[in-house]
């Protein structure tokens, strides 16, 4: 009987503690989840969602059968729509589809980075979703497909060759897709657009005028280089001119610089010639004006005298009848005939020394 009753006690203590597990229920989250509870009765807290937001890695117990529980990931979460089948966030093609502003067929791939703002997650709970799966496809995807189409359908078709304009509207589709998600309690971090694909007939006539643009941009830059390298060799050739230009100033500047002494000293000597030259002339003036005095005369004479000294004259007769002509005489064969006449003893009619 005590073996009974001690069995009834243990089972019925098991019972109890099961019905105290199922009651009181341990309710965790994960370290990058945020709980929300949802009172369904209680005699002591208003029935609904609690306003109340249960942090991340931590564990709480209340009874399941008056409260449900809800969690909600709060770290950075990607929604990847892209073609690639069995990638994205679909399992089937779901990039975006829309037409260029000049009426191109395109599709794009993007990836959008959002994430959950923690003091909002009751409201999402209330007037959105019950947990991140429902959140994404019943808001963020339907918001995020029209707008991120409707923006980047602005761009030209060759604008999406350019990586900085579609960069510039993936950050206008983030900024306007915030003032949209941002009440509801999500957060848009970045729209990343990935590949764009275009009508195939069109993306052939694109890549072929890519082709030739790479064409035309190597031949400028090969003319760019033809030019510069002309450029150099004209410099390189004025240098030389203006080089020998500055040797032929320079020789130029030397031969000046020679004749200009050189004249210099011919002017100096001909001034030099010219002073030795008047006081010579002065000299003479002065001896002529000397002989011209009455003491000059006497002074020639007396030189003249000096000068005949020791010397024989001969006296010639000649004049106007039977004298002799001096314009016809050869003055060296008389004075030859005097001299051999004087030889022989034949005075040749010598009057004698003064």
């Amino acid at each position: 009987m005590k073996t009974k009753t001690r069995t009834i006690i243990i089972l019925s203590g098991i019972v109890f503690i099961l019905l105290l597990f199922i009651l009181f229920a341990p309710h965790q989250t994960k370290a990058t989840e945020v709980g929300v509870r949802v009172v369904k009765w209680s005699p002591f807290e208003k029935q609904g969602v609690d306003k109340k937001v249960y942090s991340p890695g931590a564990t709480y117990f209340f009874p399941n059968i008056i409260n449900e529980w809800y969690t909600f990931d709060i770290k950075l979460l990607n929604m990847d729509m892209t073609a690639t089948l069995m990638q994205g966030a679909r399992t089937g093609g779901d990039d975006l589809l829309f037409k260029t502003i000049d009426g191109n067929d395109i599709s794009l791939d993007v990836i959008i980075a959002y994430r959950i703002i923690p003091e909002k997650a009751p409201e999402i709970l209330m007037n959105v979703a019950r947990d991140n799966r429902s959140l994404e496809e019943n808001l963020l995807r339907t918001l995020t497909r029209n707008i991120t189409r409707d923006v980047f359908g602005e761009l030209k078709t060759e604008d999406f060759y350019v990586a900085e304009k579609r960069t510039e509207k993936a950050e206008a589709a983030r900024d306007i897709l915030n003032t949209y998600l941002n009440p509801y309690g999500v957060i848009v971090e970045s729209v990343l657009p990935k590949d764009y694909r275009f009508n195939p007939a069109y993306q052939q006539a694109i890549e072929e005028k890519k082709v030739a643009d790479q064409i035309a941009e190597r031949l400028k830059s090969e003319t760019k280089a033809t030019i510069e390298e002309y450029k150099q060799l004209l410099e390189g050739a004025q240098g030389d001119v203006n080089k020998m230009i500055a040797d032929v100033d320079g020789e130029y500047e030397k031969s000046r610089i020679a004749a200009d002494a050189y004249y210099d000293q011919q002017q100096k000597i001909a001034q030099a010639i010219e002073a030795e030259g008047n006081a010579e002339a002065k000299g003479i003036e002065k001896m002529v004006a000397a002989l011209n005095s009455g003491g000059g005369k006497t002074l020639v004479k007396m030189k003249l005298a000096e000068a005949l000294a020791g010397k024989s004259i001969y006296l010639l007769p000649f004049g106007e009848s039977g004298g002799i002509d001096l314009k016809t005489t050869d003055v060296n064969d008389l004075l030859k005939t005097y001299g051999l006449k004087k030889l022989e003893g034949k005075p040749p009619g010598e009057i004698g020394p003064e």
